[in-house]
């Protein structure tokens, strides 16, 4: 399944319930549309969210009711999915452009920007309850740690940052890597964590000794722009090739290619809510929905070839400390407002944005 977007989109969702998926594009628009097996998706509504702004990042917010956005003018945007109205938006939430969102709990969510600024917005306080400092360049991605409230992030300048919401610091960081970090998941339960990177090598992390990297993988000819755990021995992989991949995670390993967008850079890839679909965008302008079962089940031809490009530097250490006692935080980053006009609601969500 299908559908031309129209402009290069930046991110994609999936409803946490409903057959539903949401896009940002590079114009400013957010689409939303519903789907269904072995049907074309339908559009459910089109806006325009940030005016000529591009919409960055995409995240559905209260239990599916609201979709957020983030853009470079700095704003979040909350719109109501039943009726793609602006609810809420909440003006110059960052110093910088907004790039990434990424949810935390029904009632927080985390931003990231230009400038690797993270913040934390809990919806019960009305307030920005954690801003940290972690990186020194963009922030290209953020996941969160339930377990030990704890959000990582990745840079542009070459760095991964923890930070913990709980002691609000950045708790650790690591070394400035020569290569940009785009993309982050956690994988073999929570022992490891798996940066893709602008060469196209996936740095592998043992939790809690984050100064240096303990494998380097280098299996992708291009960069890895963004990554899904399947389980905790294998990630979905996006690349600026174009390429869907399977790739085994200690042992290292390319399993085999999935799909593809011709020769096109992927931006995003997510899975529904119910693991049966992935959705991939790319700068064909193409919203994929792949049925996953049928792709880990379609033989695939030989890949030796892009097998024989797989190295590992160095040996697994499974048995790290968990503990993280590393206390790193880079100088603040340096910025200036800009200031855009903005509609409000009279939800929950509104009080939240209104009272920031």
């Amino acid at each position: 399944m299908e559908v031309s977007l129209g402009a290069i989109p930046f991110d994609l969702d999936f409803h946490p319930s409903s057959p539903l998926v949401a896009s940002g594009l590079i114009n400013g628009d957010l689409h939303l549309y519903r789907y269904a097996a072995e049907t074309q998706p339908e559009r459910v509504f089109k806006i325009n969210a940030h005016g000529e702004e591009s919409c960055r990042a995409v995240r559905f917010a209260d239990s599916g009711k609201i979709i957020l956005t983030a853009s470079p003018d700095c704003s979040i945007l909350a719109t109501d999915v039943e009726t793609g109205k602006t609810v809420a938006r909440l003006e110059n939430a960052h110093e910088e452009a907004i790039n990434r969102l990424v949810n935390l709990t029904d009632t927080m969510i985390a931003s990231g920007d230009d400038e690797g600024c993270i913040k934390v917005w809990d919806t019960r306080q009305h307030a920005c309850c954690n801003s940290f400092d972690a990186h020194e360049d963009y922030v290209s991605d953020l996941t969160f740690v339930p377990d030990t409230m704890q959000i990582l992030g990745t840079s542009g300048d070459g760095t991964l940052s923890v930070c913990s919401i709980k002691k609000n610091k950045v708790q650790s960081q690591s070394e400035f890597s020569e290569d940009e970090l785009l993309s982050l998941v956690v994988m073999k339960n929570g022992k490891k964590v798996i940066c893709g990177t602008q060469t196209g090598a996936l740095l592998l992390y043992s939790w809690g000794h984050f100064k240096d990297c303990s494998d380097r993988f280098l299996g992708h000819p291009m960069s890895v722009d963004t990554v899904l755990k399947l389980d905790e021995d294998r990630l979905i992989s996006g690349s600026y090739d174009g390429v869907i991949r399977l790739v085994g995670i200690l042992p290292n390993k390319i399993i085999q290619p999935l799909a593809e967008h011709s020769e096109f850079p992927i931006e995003r890839l997510a899975f529904s809510s119910d693991r049966q679909f992935i959705g991939s965008i790319s700068h064909d302008q193409m919203l994929k929905l792949w049925d996953l079962e049928e792709l880990l089940n379609t033989p695939q031809e030989n890949n030796q070839e892009e097998n024989e490009a797989v190295q590992a530097d160095s040996d697994d250490d499974d048995d790290d400390d968990d503990e993280m006692d590393i206390d790193i935080g880079p100088p603040k980053s340096s910025g200036s407002k800009r200031k855009k006009s903005g509609n409000s609601g009279s939800s929950s969500i509104s009080s939240f944005f209104d009272d920031l």
